[in-house]
């Protein structure tokens, strides 16, 4: 049995990390979500450790997308014995915006304001509530996927009477006031074992919905810029705040300031792939760091099986 096994799905977000661990020498496997079945009557995990890289977007790329099934067989995992990054009980925050948000809420954190719906017929009058501009996002999304603004009132009751407001794939949909990001930037915080990592800032935010900030993604945004960030102490001790509340190992925290300079949260991502280009941004590379957590993980199930 290998020591570690990544659980990924695309086929090029994580070349880096595979290209570090095998360069550190761990003794991994790669499990590509699409060709994955599992049998319950297994008794051992595919490795004491195993790192989650499901992406929220993955439906996006595949018609039989894997989200509910992943949740099943981390779970079997975590029952196995396994120590699972971002196991379970993680991704039930990353699939569901509305969890995120009430997170946000539980740990003293502003937010936008927020209705959620799950017919359609709701969407006007919750649109109503928060006052136009609004915006319409899908519970389950990654990439900016299913995210719609909406300037008028007469513009989303079209909009509804086709049936073209996004709603995802769990029928779940959340009515939001559109907050327009001061100068047009927002900030993700990646957080890894409890701790602040680094923190980016992303500049042309109003041009997109997606920020995703790794190479392959960057590569369609080029309006997009990235920097360097040091996020002021209360942001940090928010940040980790939030993450020991959903347990995240791994991932990023976002939020923007409006114009009044006050923090809004709307996105926690278990996934959160690492910022294009690290030596250039950052000065080094992430990686490396989450490397060192894994082998401390592997270090750790050793002495339990003892």
């Amino acid at each position: 049995m290998a020591d570690l096994a990544v659980y990924y799905e695309h086929p090029q977000w994580f070349e880096p990390l595979f290209a570090v661990l095998s360069r550190r020498g761990l003794d991994w496997i790669p499990i590509r979500i699409q060709d994955h079945t599992f049998d319950l009557a297994e008794v051992r995990p595919p490795a004491p450790v195993i790192l989650n890289r499901l992406a929220m977007s993955s439906f996006l790329r595949q018609a039989e997308h894997a989200l509910f099934y992943t949740q099943a067989v981390l779970g079997h995992w975590e029952s196995l014995g396994a120590r699972v990054i971002n196991g379970a009980g993680v991704l039930a925050y990353d699939a569901n915006k509305a969890r995120q948000l009430s997170l946000f809420r539980q740990a003293g954190l502003d937010i936008p304001d927020t209705r959620v719906a799950h017919r359609r017929e709701d969407i006007p009058r919750l649109a109503a509530e928060v006052g136009y501009p609004v915006l319409i996002k899908a519970n389950i999304g990654g990439s900016g996927a299913g995210i719609v603004r909406y300037d008028a009132a007469a513009e989303l009751a079209a909009a509804v009477a086709d049936a073209l407001t996004p709603v995802g794939v769990d029928n779940v949909a959340l009515v939001q006031a559109y907050v327009p990001p001061a100068d047009e930037r927002v900030f993700r915080c990646e957080v890894l074992e409890g701790r602040l990592l680094y923190a980016i800032a992303l500049g042309g935010a109003g041009a997109t919905f997606d920020l995703c900030p790794a190479d392959v993604c960057m590569a369609e945004k080029p309006t997009i810029t990235v920097e360097a960030y040091e996020p002021p102490p209360a942001i940090i001790a928010a940040v980790e705040r939030v993450s020991a509340l959903a347990r995240l190992d791994v991932g990023g925290v976002e939020y923007l300031v409006d114009a009044a300079g006050r923090a809004r949260f709307y996105d926690l991502n278990a996934l959160s792939n690492f910022v294009a280009r690290p030596l250039d941004v950052l000065g080094y590379d992430p990686h490396e760091a989450l490397v060192d957590f894994l082998e401390r993980q592997i270090a750790a199930q050793r002495r339990l099986a003892a």
